[in-house]
């Protein structure tokens, strides 16, 4: 086997794996995934900024966006009241700050994405318990 087709047979084992998880996920373990993918990409686009592989570094501060802005799009404004407006700034701000390391090569704005961003996964993972206790509630 070429090492080409191990890259492309690992690449599609991630992606089949991935799909299966979104597939077998509840809400609040698909904003667990994008939290995630988010702060992975951010460490991904440090990497390849220091290796200055600009069109690698490109492409996942492109992933990163798309990810947060999924995290924005995903907030309900209705029941979230000011936390929902707090994250939508906080993930509005930290957009911006992806694009200026984008076009800046600016590491330090990397670093502090990650910054904002870990706290929030942080949260959203520990209050995973008190989820699955309003759905079991709610299922009664």
């Amino acid at each position: 086997m070429t090492n080409a087709y191990m890259r492309q047979a690992s690449a599609m084992y991630q992606q089949t794996r991935a799909e299966g998880r979104v597939e077998g996920a509840d809400p609040h373990q698909l904003i667990a995934m994008l939290l995630d993918g988010a702060i992975e990409r951010i460490a991904q686009a440090r990497v390849h900024l220091r290796r200055g592989d600009v069109p690698a570094k490109g492409a996942v501060v492109t992933k990163a966006v798309a990810i947060v802005g999924e995290l924005r799009a995903s907030l309900n404004h209705e029941a979230g009241g000011s936390v929902a407006q707090r994250l939508d700034s906080l993930y509005d701000y930290v957009n911006r700050r992806l694009l200026f390391a984008q076009l800046n090569n600016d590491e330090e704005a990397l670093v502090e994405c990650a910054r904002l961003l870990e706290p929030v996964r942080d949260g959203w993972n520990g209050i995973r318990d008190a989820y699955l206790a309003g759905r079991a509630g709610s299922a009664a």
